[in-house]
């Protein structure tokens, strides 16, 4: 085995003592420049934080440190460096370079890069869900330190947005009406790879139920047809079609249910969530596929109106979910009983 190396600094003269080569190789992957004398390794493109960063490597009785792991936990929220870069405040070859060094960290590949598109591997999953009970754990302790009443008062919700704005915001007042002493802390979001939000005490999310390591209870299942403002003069044959991409039951599955031959020519105007696709037709721009839980109100006003047709049972549905690690305060206790009561009297009464 060789002797022990030094690895020189030469900016902050910090030495760090490798014994034999093990390191080497690390170091030219991160350094790309690697110079050997007979007693000295000198690298002269290293900075004060990189040597730090491989000081941290060698010492496997530790935890890697914690700025890799949070950006590891939004790179995989987001399925995406440069979103998990923008919300860190860091650039997207940043995170590339922390995600490089906790994969050689641990001898594993956490994620399959593609041209346009991240997805985890297997061992990425597998430790997901830790590494975001960690700091579910880290976010309730330090809550804590604000004060007990301020941290009772505060809820902490992160929801689908159509969900948010179209079923639950309208109804926010009758719940600040019950429990004044509230705080609200509400974000939302509109793909699911942005769903995962470790902050969040309550979630409610859209799909089959099943996520990374997450599993929903469903809160709402529904039906979908299509909807239109009141005297729109056009019909589904000539109208402007407006749909949510990536929703399993729409158009063209409502216009082939409906019979119509033409379904794979007709024109559809597509957008990322039912806010903008209800408005559109609320404000006579067309015809938009909606289902009750997001246009109950308007419909119940009179400034949308249901089109003729049929209705189809959606495969996928609003799950509500409780990410582990995260203790409700009183106010999200009250905000989960209170939501669930709404839900109940929605699919009782208010469901068209």
């Amino acid at each position: 085995m060789a002797g022990t190396f030094v690895i020189e600094v030469r900016a902050w003269w910090v030495e760090i003592a490798v014994i034999g080569g093990a390191l080497r190789v690390g170091l030219a992957m991160m350094c790309g420049r690697l110079t050997r004398d007979k007693q000295k390794t000198s690298v002269t493109c290293i900075s004060l934080t990189n040597a730090l960063l491989i000081r941290a490597m060698l010492m496997r009785d530790r935890l890697p440190p914690l700025n890799w792991l949070r950006t590891f936990e939004a790179a995989a929220r987001h399925l995406s460096f440069t979103l998990a870069g923008q919300e860190l405040g860091i650039s997207q070859s940043a995170v590339s370079q922390q995600i490089k060094l906790l994969e050689l960290e641990f001898g594993e590949t956490f994620f399959v890069r593609r041209p346009r598109a991240l997805q985890l591997t297997d061992a990425g999953r597998r430790i997901l869900p830790t590494i975001e009970t960690a700091f579910n754990m880290i976010a309730t302790g330090m809550g804590s330190l604000s004060g007990g009443i301020d941290a009772d008062r505060r809820v902490d919700f992160h929801g689908n947005m159509a969900f948010t704005a179209l079923w639950l915001t309208p109804r926010l007042p009758r719940f600040l009406e019950a429990f004044p002493w509230a705080v609200l802390n509400i974000a939302t979001s509109v793909w699911t790879s942005e769903y995962v939000r470790p902050y969040a005490s309550i979630e409610v999310r859209f799909g089959h139920g099943s996520w990374e390591g997450v599993r929903g209870e469903l809160l709402y299942q529904d039906t979908a047809f299509p909807v239109a403002a009141p005297g729109y003069p056009r019909s589904i044959h000539d109208g402007d079609l407006y749909d949510v991409a990536g929703i399993e039951q729409g158009w063209p599955e409502w216009l082939r249910a409906a019979g119509h031959e033409d379904w794979r020519n007709r024109r559809i105007h597509w957008a990322s969530t039912f806010v903008v696709t209800l408005k559109a037709a609320e404000r006579g721009a067309g015809l938009a596929m909606a289902h009750g839980l997001v246009c109950a109100d308007e419909l119940a006003a009179g400034s949308l109106v249901e089109i003729d047709g049929p209705r189809l049972k959606m495969t996928e549905g609003y799950y509500l979910i409780q990410p582990p690690g995260v203790a409700l305060s009183e106010a999200s206790k009250a905000f989960l009983t209170w939501m669930q009561h709404e839900m109940a009297e929605f699919n009782s009464v208010l469901a068209p």
